[in-house]
């Protein structure tokens, strides 16, 4: 069976809503190579686009951009999946019981000001400078910023949308998984678009406290040694690798939520 080819006026269409994108992009790149060509910055402070991109194709050629890659893309993962779990499931409970909403938010309310990268001594003191430790802050900054939205998406819910189910004799797993769920994916999964860029963001917390390897990590030992270009190069990593990760969300969210507009 052969698929069917997307109408030419879809292809418009998602190209048209690229262009504004790509555009910004571009007058980006443009300010950049202007501002680097101009003098205004000592240019060992500024690098250029092409040497920036020189210096990432170098990281990659010698390995060390594979290496640091797999051990940040590991970390978050692995800190972003734990956090996300707890965080939907606890989120799903005080959305739905008010009792233990009102015992919880408060606890939630005083954690989340507290930022990952003020826990790094702590969590070292107490787990070392082992892979645990930094799997837990991220999945502690993770495990907030997915809550707040699940939480408040699964209250929004209609009590009335359940009573009916209820009335009608559907048991509670259906009425969670036929109700509930359903009417809380959209914030879900924006729940998880925002708790992986937190994850991001708190790995470069984690990845401080006494990391050999990841793309936070370089970017201190670079920094070290005023490799502004090689900076710039993990930079533009860590941004194409949260754009990556927020599509593939979106893309997630618009197969499993159709119905919604997010």
């Amino acid at each position: 069976m052969h698929a069917t080819p997307s109408p030419p006026g879809r292809t418009l269409g998602r190209l048209g809503r690229l262009g504004p994108a790509l555009g910004a992009a571009g007058a980006v790149l443009a300010l950049w190579y202007l501002l680097a060509g101009s003098g205004a910055v000592a240019p060992g402070l500024l690098p250029t686009p092409g040497q920036t991109l020189a210096a990432l194709a170098d990281s990659a050629s010698s390995g060390t951009l594979a290496t640091d890659l797999g051990a940040s893309l590991t970390r978050a993962g692995q800190g972003f999946a734990l956090g996300a779990a707890f965080g939907s499931a606890l989120g799903f409970a005080t959305g739905s019981l008010p009792w233990l909403s009102a015992a919880v938010s408060p606890v939630v309310s005083f954690l989340r000001p507290i930022p990952a990268i003020a826990l790094v001594p702590l969590a070292t003191a107490w787990f070392g400078i082992g892979e645990s430790a930094k799997r837990l802050l991220i999945a502690y900054a993770v495990l907030l910023a997915v809550w707040l939205y699940v939480h408040d998406g699964v209250s929004r819910v209609p009590v009335s949308h359940l009573r009916a189910a209820r009335s009608l004799g559907a048991p509670l797993h259906r009425r969670i998984t036929e109700v509930l769920l359903p009417a809380a994916a959209p914030a879900l999964l924006a729940a998880l678009r925002y708790g992986a860029s937190v994850a991001l963001l708190a790995l470069v917390a984690a990845e401080l406290g006494g990391a050999d390897s990841g793309l936070a990590y370089r970017l201190q030992v670079d920094g070290q040694f005023l490799r502004v270009d090689r900076m710039f190069a993990g930079l533009l990593v860590l941004g194409l690798l949260g754009v990556a990760v927020d599509l593939v969300l979106a893309a997630a969210g618009r197969r499993f939520a159709h119905w919604s507009e997010t």
